[in-house]
């Protein structure tokens, strides 16, 4: 009996300590996580840029000078000038604001849209044959030409270029979540709850959406790396956001005329995209690796 009690005494004591083991030990595996640290200093980096723009350019991004056109890189500017004499540093840091919004705002929305089809796709087998129908229409395009459909439709704009990459990208997460959570719904436990009378509505958002989280996260950076090359791509092309308003994509497309004369319109924007890129995959990769416990760093 005196035993039973000291275990009844211990107890939460135990399970404190059990709780501070596995933050520790979270910690741990995140600050050995390379990958992810590494991404993780770069994706801050380029928010921080994004936010502080205004403070940390030298020059405003529409400030021209043609006295001052295709100077190379120096100590007065930094990454060089363009034809109209705007500095390209300036521009590029304007431009990451621009991928980060589009990014940021293509992930949460189609995350959100995705999340919410793939759910009631799952648990609905009427729903499930019209929405899954519909996402492999979308995800039968090849992206980059349903994107300039539809921005070709609605007209090149920077909202208009989130909603378009939006409708584009949020299948593949629709995809992933229901193919989770089809697995999660056969469950004996979610059988019970049903048994219980519980409402759909709860076993779907109290039940289900949990377990689902981890894979769409994964996903979603995903979706905020490819979204920053399709915009840049978009711009490119003349079809995302329009000049002069900068964007990574509509700096090399200027650039790529005088590639020869002024290599660093080209090479620096460019330089841009890859490291905003490389760093989101390299973060999308190690929180994938530390969500796993089977994996050990």
């Amino acid at each position: 009996m005196e035993e039973s009690n000291i275990n009844k005494v211990n107890l939460p004591e135990i399970n404190k300590e059990i709780k501070k083991e596995n933050r520790q030990l979270f910690i741990s595996r995140f600050k050995s996580n390379h990958m992810l640290m590494i991404g993780l200093i770069i994706f801050i980096l380029a928010v921080l840029a994004s936010i502080f723009a205004p403070w940390i350019t030298p020059y405003t991004p529409l400030e021209m000078d043609t006295s001052k056109r295709l100077i190379e890189p120096g100590s007065e500017y930094w990454f060089g000038t363009d034809t109209f004499g705007r500095d390209i540093f300036s521009r590029i840091i304007y431009g990451i604001r621009a991928s980060v919004i589009v990014g940021a705002s293509v992930t949460i929305i189609s995350g959100v849209v995705g999340l919410i089809v793939g759910l009631y796709a799952s648990y609905y087998k009427i729903l499930d044959h019209i929405l899954m129908r519909i996402c492999d229409g979308l995800l039968a395009f090849p992206p980059i030409l349903l994107a300039l459909a539809l921005v070709a439709a609605l007209g090149p704009h920077l909202r208009n270029v989130v909603i378009a990459l939006s409708i584009v990208y949020f299948p593949s997460i629709a995809r992933i979540v229901r193919s989770s959570a089809v697995v999660v719904r056969e469950q004996t436990y979610v059988e019970a709850m049903k048994s219980l009378g519980s409402s759909s509505l709860r076993i779907i958002w109290k039940h289900i959406a949990p377990n689902v989280v981890s894979p769409m996260i994964v996903q979603a950076s995903f979706i905020f790396a490819i979204s920053i090359i399709t915009e840049a791509m978009l711009s490119f092309l003349g079809a995302g956001i329009p000049a002069p308003d900068p964007s990574l994509g509509n700096i090399l497309y200027e650039g790529k005329d005088v590639i020869v004369k002024a290599w660093w319109m080209t090479i620096f924007p460019g330089g841009a995209i890859i490291t905003l890129v490389l760093g989101i995959n390299l973060f999308g990769d190690g929180f994938r690796d530390l969500l796993d416990p089977y994996t050990q760093k």
